[in-house]
């Protein structure tokens, strides 16, 4: 992911409001971010329970979605939807986001189950054992890492629709 900053990331947001923007706060370790290693950026908000925000980079430029995370908790273990980890090593909640423009202010929303702490890049990147001899395990990682910008990706278009 290309890195954006403070100024650019509170303008990419397309379904939050001026006020919400400017009530956005940063991850803690914003300065520090790894660029180079995420496919998107995604942080829950230090002092809004239950708000979470994602950053992801497409053809024109970084898009915001702000998330909010369902009251609910589900009785059963979910797999993510963007990393599809089947390891789990965390969480997995649901999260909502209203749609851009008209229809997100009629109240139409998006959910998708995500890594709680949105740990989803580091999982693609989890070098697993190979299955079986000549299994290429580099390939597989490179193939998951593809799909999980394209699941984020799919997801940021259905709220912006």
């Amino acid at each position: 992911m290309l890195p954006v900053t403070e100024r650019e990331m509170r303008a990419c947001f397309v379904n939050a409001s001026l006020r919400e923007r400017n009530n956005l706060n940063p991850p803690a370790d914003f300065d520090a971010t790894p660029w180079d290693s995420l496919d998107y950026l995604g942080w829950r908000d230090r002092k809004y329970d239950g708000v979470a925000y994602v950053i992801a980079e497409l053809d024109d430029g970084p898009v915001g979605i702000l998330l909010r995370r369902a009251e609910a908790r589900s009785r059963h273990r979910s797999q993510c939807s963007w990393c599809e980890d089947v390891r789990l090593p965390n969480d997995v909640v649901f999260y909502a986001a209203k749609r851009a423009g008209k229809a997100g202010r009629n109240g139409d929303t998006v959910g998708t189950l995500v890594c709680d702490g949105f740990q989803c890049s580091a999982n693609v990147r989890w070098r697993d054992p190979a299955p079986y001899d000549g299994f290429d395990v580099d390939a597989a990682r490179a193939q998951r890492i593809v799909a999980l910008r394209e699941h984020v990706a799919a997801f940021v278009e259905r709220v912006r629709q």
